[in-house]
């Protein structure tokens, strides 16, 4: 299997973005936002995720963030993916969801051609983890995860997104802690 963008080490920093299958829009209603926000946390004070910066959108996540601790990135995320998609379906399921049929039917269809028995497949396969390497690649990766729901309409100013650590960088409340950097 390819090491091409996976995060296979320990302590070295990544722009990752998980996408869900079919770039779905499972992230407009606050309770799956909310089951993200919650993962990221218990990921955080469990698994040695050290996040700097992120963005929940309406059908992916992009983070910037490293295991640390002797925990390798790609051990969190394949976790994350595993335990979120549990709580994604079943919340689709248990919770009001005008889009239930659907959705269900998508995240069905999509296991349909895995070796594995499985009933749903919320994320696309991989993360597409791409290793930091200089300031200058944070500072754009920064940029682009804070401007990105600017870039889709979602808010005119990256700060007013709630679900972004553009807010932790402006000062204002947040639900998920981030490591602040110095963007010089």
């Amino acid at each position: 299997m390819s090491t091409k963008y996976k995060a296979t080490t320990t302590e070295e920093a990544y722009f990752i973005t998980i996408t869900a299958v079919g770039w779905i829009d499972i992230f407009t209603r606050l309770n799956q936002k909310n089951i993200l926000i919650n993962a990221l946390k218990y990921c955080q004070e469990n698994k040695g995720l050290e996040i700097y910066a992120y963005s929940i959108m309406s059908s992916h996540i992009h983070l910037l963030c490293k295991g640390t601790n002797g925990f390798v990135l790609s051990d969190i995320i394949r976790d994350l993916k595993k335990f979120t998609s549990k709580k994604i379906i079943q919340t689709i399921i248990n919770e009001p969801e005008s889009r239930r049929e659907w959705m269900l039917e998508y995240f069905q269809k999509a296991c349909e051609h895995l070796k594995k028995n499985q009933t749903y497949k919320v994320w696309q396969n991989g993360y597409h983890a791409e290793l930091i390497y200089s300031n200058k690649f944070i500072k754009q990766k920064i940029d682009y995860i804070h401007n990105n729901p600017v870039k889709d309409k979602t808010v005119s100013s990256a700060e007013d997104y709630y679900f972004s650590s553009a807010r932790n960088y402006s000062g204002l409340e947040n639900d998920l802690d981030v490591v602040l950097l110095d963007l010089f």
